[in-house]
């Protein structure tokens, strides 16, 4: 499985907003700061922004002071939700998650179902990690306590 960079950063830029967010009391940062901080294209960010806005991930203000906000808590917004919103799909498997099979006639190859449970597997890890979890540098707890 490969995460291309728009679910990469994606992730990065949440969860860089979930730490200012929190750092700043709830006051609203810009995608400018965001895009320096991670190093990410500004128009880039504001490609993945219009989706996260679109899946209800962000609120945006407009004005002085204005940027993006988180549209929840950060412990209540999951990777799995930001990677799915930016169109992201997270399956292992050659083939189209509509597919069958990934050969012809679909058919399935001999190792379909162990990258289909290892795709189940990282989809149910994404979907039980919060944006706060990264924020917050957790996640060593999460895998020392399991």
């Amino acid at each position: 499985m490969k995460l291309s960079t728009k679910g990469r950063y994606a992730v990065m830029a949440m969860t860089d907003l979930a730490g200012q967010t929190a750092a700043a009391g709830g006051k609203a940062v810009s995608l400018a700061e965001i895009a320096g901080r991670q190093q990410i294209s500004l128009s880039y960010l504001e490609q993945l922004f219009s989706r996260l806005k679109r899946r209800g991930l962000v609120a945006s203000i407009r004005g002085p002071g204005g940027g993006y906000r988180l549209a929840k808590p950060a412990r209540e917004t999951t990777v799995a939700e930001v990677v799915h919103a930016v169109d992201e799909p997270l399956h292992a498997t050659r083939c189209a998650i509509k597919e069958k099979g990934c050969m012809k006639g679909g058919a399935r190859c001999a190792t379909h179902d162990l990258w289909a449970m290892m795709g189940e597997q990282i989809e149910t890890y994404l979907a039980s990690v919060s944006l706060e979890d990264v924020a917050q540098g957790r996640l060593g707890v999460r895998a020392e306590a399991a």
